[in-house]
């Protein structure tokens, strides 16, 4: 056995006990390990009696907070969508388990160097997708802010989201070489008030392809991952999206985000367009967070190469 596959078997090991410890039997046989994701070793896990479940570890001890907040999201919005989302059984600093749902990601992080695999081809991604993917977000968006602040979710004004984007600018500069063109580039979409929106809805944070579940029809049917959920910037949900699918993608799914009953600005499209510009900062930000040097690598990439 490889020092490789040495370690893997470890961190199997390791899960398997700690879910054994929370009265949850898993199979050890049966334990396939996902290590793609930045805050939680992911291991997809069978129990006794058959039964598929999702175990979680938590990589470091900040990723804890935002899985406070993910907790209280998940039970605030669990009956009020129209689609699934997990259902934590277990909730320790050390693991979070929950039953496994049903469908399979509309894609996953390619290991073998970046994008995505596609479970189905991304160019013939049909109606279904596009509308119940619509559909799901204005659901979401529409949730009560007011009953969203007594679950103890995050809320963050227009204001309060605008200038945390202006800090977090200003906490990377130390750390990291922003060239000019970008620089400037934030400082005018962060200065123009007609960009931004004039309400918070509650957004899932992270809407990248492996967080979208579908069933065989394509029908958007769960969203995973809700670490970074909160109530603010309306526009964060389809800044991923638009990376993928463009400017006319966008365009699209906007008018079927509208039609699902989601609420428009006038420079919404523009605005969503400018915080992809902007990504890079938050992948600054979270090398900070983490320390890895990896990550570090990853954000001056980022910012040395962005075509803006």
């Amino acid at each position: 056995m490889t020092s490789a596959q040495s370690n893997r078997q470890n961190r199997i090991e390791e899960i398997v006990t700690t879910a054994n410890y929370n009265g949850l039997r898993i199979n050890a046989n049966q334990v396939e390990l996902n290590e793609s994701g930045m805050d939680f070793l992911v291991a997809f896990a069978t129990d006794d009696a058959g039964e598929p479940w999702v175990l979680r570890k938590p990589r470091r001890s900040d990723v804890l907070e935002r899985a406070e907040n993910e907790h209280k999201v998940l039970q605030l919005v669990r009956e009020q969508l129209p689609i699934e989302v997990p259902d934590w059984r277990i909730f320790t600093p050390e693991l979070i388990a929950y039953p496994l749902l049903r469908g399979k990601p509309i894609a996953m992080v390619d290991p073998g160097g970046g994008g995505y695999l596609w479970q189905f081809e991304q160019e013939a991604l049909s109606d279904v997708f596009f509308d119940s993917f619509a559909g799901a977000l204005a659901a979401l968006h529409r949730t009560d802010q007011d009953t969203a602040a007594k679950a103890g979710v995050r809320i963050k004004s227009p204001q309060e989201a605008r200038a945390e984007f202006s800090k977090n600018i200003d906490e990377i500069k130390g750390s990291f070489t922003i060239p000019k063109i970008l620089q400037e580039r934030w400082t005018a979409w962060l200065s123009d008030d007609s960009y931004w929106p004039g309400n918070s809805v509650l957004n899932h944070g992270d809407m990248h392809p492996p967080h979208i579940i579908v069933d065989e029809t394509q029908r958007v049917t769960g969203f995973l991952d809700w670490t970074e959920a909160e109530v603010a910037d309306p526009g964060k949900d389809f800044v991923i999206y638009y990376a993928l699918f463009g400017e006319e993608g966008l365009r699209d799914l906007l008018a079927r985000y509208e039609k699902a009953g989601g609420k428009l600005w006038p420079r919404m499209h523009e605005h969503i367009v400018e915080q992809w510009a902007a990504y890079p900062v938050l992948v600054a930000k979270f090398a900070l967070i983490t320390g890895q040097e990896a990550d570090m690598e990853m954000a001056r990439g980022m910012l040395a190469n962005w075509n803006t």
